[in-house]
């Protein structure tokens, strides 16, 4: 109990690079978090199943076990943040990242800067305090900000935790348009690139969830997206 208020949010890092576990695990102690790093894939799963870490680093291309296949069988059970790092730069693997639940994606070789500021990012995302603590119920879903839960039609549905920044500001939004660039700003404290498909994804994600019988989250082409009212 003490290393954890000594050394505050707790990261593990899955990666068969033994040596960038320890240089990783060197940096982040320098900036207040306490890294654990584990090689293998299997029982790197084992530990991020066991729950305690605040959030997953998690390397694509293991062997035995690969990332995706970790992440899939990470999300049937836990809702833990998840960064995903990989040599794959191709547009389809961080899009397949993404649908399969994680909240980012950063290519290797990528800047120990870079990985620390979206390390934060998603901790913001995940454990935000100033989220208004009333619930929001429109059109058949339900969300709850002060425990981070969503329901459709009384069933609670798993969402990511970018998801659900997603949903609050479409769903406290309804009946008007929320710009690409304001979803980003609320992920990631930018502006969208042209060519960047991570809100979508994210939105898409959400369609596949909680949409029934009739269109919830409304594509207003080339401006944003529309949460319908009822």
């Amino acid at each position: 109990m003490l290393k954890l208020e000594r050394m505050g949010k707790l990261i593990l890092l899955v990666d068969d690079d033994t040596e960038l576990g320890s240089l990783m695990a060197e940096f982040f102690t320098q900036h207040g978090f306490d890294l654990t790093s584990e090689s293998d894939p299997r029982r790197g799963l084992a530990k991020a199943l066991d729950g305690g870490f605040d959030l997953v680093l998690l390397d694509v291309m293991m062997p035995g076990l690969d990332g995706f296949e970790i992440l899939h069988q990470l999300r049937h059970r836990s809702q833990v943040p998840v960064i995903m790092l990989t040599a794959r730069t191709a547009q389809s693997d961080r899009i397949a990242g993404l649908e399969a639940g994680a909240d980012d994606y950063l290519p290797k070789p990528f800047g120990p800067e870079e990985l620390l500021a979206r390390i934060r990012a998603v901790l913001r995302r995940a454990r935000r305090l100033s989220v208004p603590p009333d619930q929001v119920e429109i059109n058949g879903v339900r969300l709850n900000p002060a425990t981070r839960e969503v329901w459709r039609d009384d069933i609670r549905v798993d969402v990511t935790s970018a998801e659900f920044d997603v949903l609050n500001l479409l769903m406290r939004s309804a009946g008007h348009v929320v710009s690409r660039d304001q979803l980003a700003a609320v992920l990631y404290q930018r502006q969208a690139t042209p060519f960047e498909r991570s809100v979508d994804v994210h939105v898409s994600h959400l369609r596949k969830k909680l949409e029934r019988k009739r269109e919830l989250i409304r594509t207003v082409r080339g401006v944003g997206y529309l949460f319908c009212p009822e």
